[in-house]
């Protein structure tokens, strides 16, 4: 097994990564198991308040193993306020059908981002990686005189370019196949369908910074495939979702193996950015009108979304999945590790 030279410096054997799976799926029992199985486990920071954050990582230093903690980069607050009110307009039949009604008052919000930085820079953990954009380039370097090595998640080679300007220590490459919430820069940009490896290797000939691949990563092949297109480690996520220690709802575990969702699709539907889910109903009825419009659409959906997925009706919920589901497997999360480093 040829050794990630950037996780090694942390302590960690395997190059691989647990992918930060927000609202839900990375629960403390998913990073636990990660960590015991010789993986880097990363604490999803998205979605939490500062105080469950500071809980998490807390929780996650207890493993006595390497950790890293994902944060989303807040957006600019501009969208176009008549499509976000139609859009909430088309679904309010669907919401009262439900008992829920919308909301249409646009809420955005920087996701806390501010005091979540301030506790690991009072906090610092091993490893912090960005998602939705480049940090500040003060982010950064105040991040890494703390002692943390500080990734960027990219999707292009021209991101790539900008994330190393701003001093980033490392790359993941997210390539398009991947499941939940694009990385991309540009929530309006159309995700294609190239394969990750391909993504890597445009990466790779920009620039000589450590790179994480993510995305399609559906067995041991493509763990092989993905490091050598130059990526020196790989995460997984969706691999992960029915993981017996994975906080993944009940309605999201039994869709993934449900005979009805055959594939997935990008949309916009569920939270104004692209992102990658099982193809359902609702999906295909609303994705056409759905505003780039995060975190707007997001709060707009999230009590709908919430209350669906409680009374277990899968063609309502946002079933984020890689387009490698059907590999997905109800296994303990080592069983995960342990089959994708078993050509390593």
């Amino acid at each position: 097994m040829t050794p990630s030279p950037l996780l090694s410096s942390l302590g960690v054997d395997l190059p691989l990564v647990g992918a930060p799976m927000a609202g839900g799926p990375g629960s403390p029992a998913l990073v636990a198991a990660l960590a015991a199985g010789g993986a880097l486990p990363m604490v999803a920071g998205g979605y939490l308040s500062p105080g469950a954050l500071g809980e998490r990582v807390t929780a996650a230093r207890a493993t006595g193993h390497a950790f890293g903690v994902n944060l989303f980069v807040p957006g600019p607050p501009d969208f176009d306020r008549d499509a976000f009110a139609r859009y909430a307009e088309r679904l309010a039949p669907e919401a009262e059908q439900l008992g829920i009604n919308l909301d249409p008052a646009p809420r955005v919000d920087d996701d806390a981002y501010p005091a979540k930085l301030a506790l690991l820079l009072g906090d610092p953990v091993p490893l912090v990686s960005f998602t939705f954009g480049p940090p500040a380039a003060s982010d950064v370097a105040a991040l890494q005189r703390a002692g943390s090595r500080v990734l960027v998640t990219v999707t292009t080679p021209e991101e790539a370019r900008e994330a190393e300007a701003r001093g980033a220590d490392g790359l993941v490459v997210q390539g398009p196949r991947a499941g939940g919430h694009s990385g991309t820069w540009d929530p309006g940009r159309r995700i294609g369908e190239e394969d990750t490896a391909a993504v890597v290797r445009a990466v790779r000939a920009q620039t000589r910074l450590p790179l994480v691949a993510a995305g399609g990563v559906d067995g041991p092949a493509a763990v092989t495939t993905l490091r050598e297109s130059g990526a020196e480690a790989v995460a997984v996520g969706t691999l992960l979702l029915r993981a017996e220690e994975a906080g993944t709802s009940a309605t999201h575990r039994d869709a993934l193996a449900d005979p009805r969702f055959t594939a997935t699709a990008v949309t916009r539907a569920f939270t104004g950015r692209p992102a990658r889910a099982l193809r359902t109903p609702f999906l295909q009825r609303h994705d056409a009108e759905a505003p780039t419009a995060y975190p707007a659409v997001h709060h707009l959906t999230r009590a709908l979304r919430a209350e669906a997925s409680r009374r277990g009706l899968a063609e309502l919920v946002h079933l984020w999945a890689g387009t490698g589901f059907r590999a997905a497997r109800a296994v303990s999360a080592r069983t995960v590790i342990d089959d994708l480093a078993g050509d390593l």
